[in-house]
């Protein structure tokens, strides 16, 4: 059992929910990516998602876009980020990492993801592949890393059964119509599908997309088994990128996880 289930069945043991954080590595640098993420376990969170940076990152809004892009302008790959993962994994051997990007980078780099476990990988969630599939459907085959499969409100009946049933990790539920940093969340809608998810599938589902306030994180946690926030974080990250000051981000996960337990 990886990081990943063991956390996820840790937190459902103690009836807490989960808090998952995003950024893209290498904006503003891969320094302060590091940083961040250690800040980021500091501050409650207890998943963390690291964002491949990829030139067409077609799911997300343009606060992510524009991280992709500097990101690839610093030249970050995924190499890069692997070794990111290790000097993190010298400091804390225990917070599941999972590797959110897109086919071509994870095809490209195939051997590499197929060894991702042995140098601190969890999982990866390959934002354009269908959900009913996996990374193994592409020829990468590694049982001790999950692959995450999305569910969105436009998905049919017939297909959320078949992707539940394929998952593993978590499922991910995108709670909005639409590209990361969205608003107007449908706290019917939401927990209306996520029903639908529980009724095929015992693994989690986590909330994500279009969290913003702690308010945001409070709704959504009350029908799912946790929350994913991203644009959010990846906002505050470019404001303070010149300063490299990160505590106004530290505070505003500590608000998400409290309105969360």
């Amino acid at each position: 059992m990886n990081r990943l289930r063991k956390k996820l069945d840790h937190l459902i043991s103690i009836k807490e929910k989960a808090l998952v954080a995003y950024l893209v590595a290498g904006d503003p640098d891969l320094d302060s990516t590091l940083d961040l993420m250690h800040l980021f376990v500091k501050s409650g969170v207890d998943i963390i998602e690291v964002g491949v940076p990829f030139t067409d990152p077609i799911a997300e809004g343009p606060i992510i876009q524009k991280a992709h892009d500097r990101a690839l302008k610093n030249n970050i790959s995924l190499p890069n980020i692997i070794k990111l993962v290790e000097d993190f994994r010298k400091v804390d051997d225990s917070t599941p990492i999972i590797l959110m990007g897109y086919l071509n980078t994870f095809s490209f780099h195939k051997e590499l993801i197929d060894k991702s476990d042995q140098h601190g990988v969890d999982a990866v969630l390959v934002v354009d592949i269908p959900g009913e599939l996996s990374i193994s459907s592409y020829g990468i085959s590694n049982p001790n890393i999950d692959s995450i499969s999305l569910i969105s409100p436009t998905t049919s009946q017939e297909r959320i059964e078949k992707i539940a049933k394929n998952g593993s990790g978590f499922i991910y539920y995108v709670t909005l119509r639409g590209v990361t940093g969205s608003s107007n969340l449908d706290v019917e809608e939401i927990n209306s599908n996520i029903k639908k998810i529980r009724s095929y599938s015992d693994i989690p589902t986590l909330a994500g997309f279009g969290i913003k306030s702690n308010e945001d994180a409070r709704l959504l946690s009350e029908y799912s088994d946790g929350i994913i926030v991203g644009s959010s974080i990846v906002d505050m990250i470019t404001k303070q990128s010149e300063s490299r000051n990160f505590d106004r981000i530290g505070e505003y996960l500590r608000g998400l996880k409290n309105a969360i337990l």
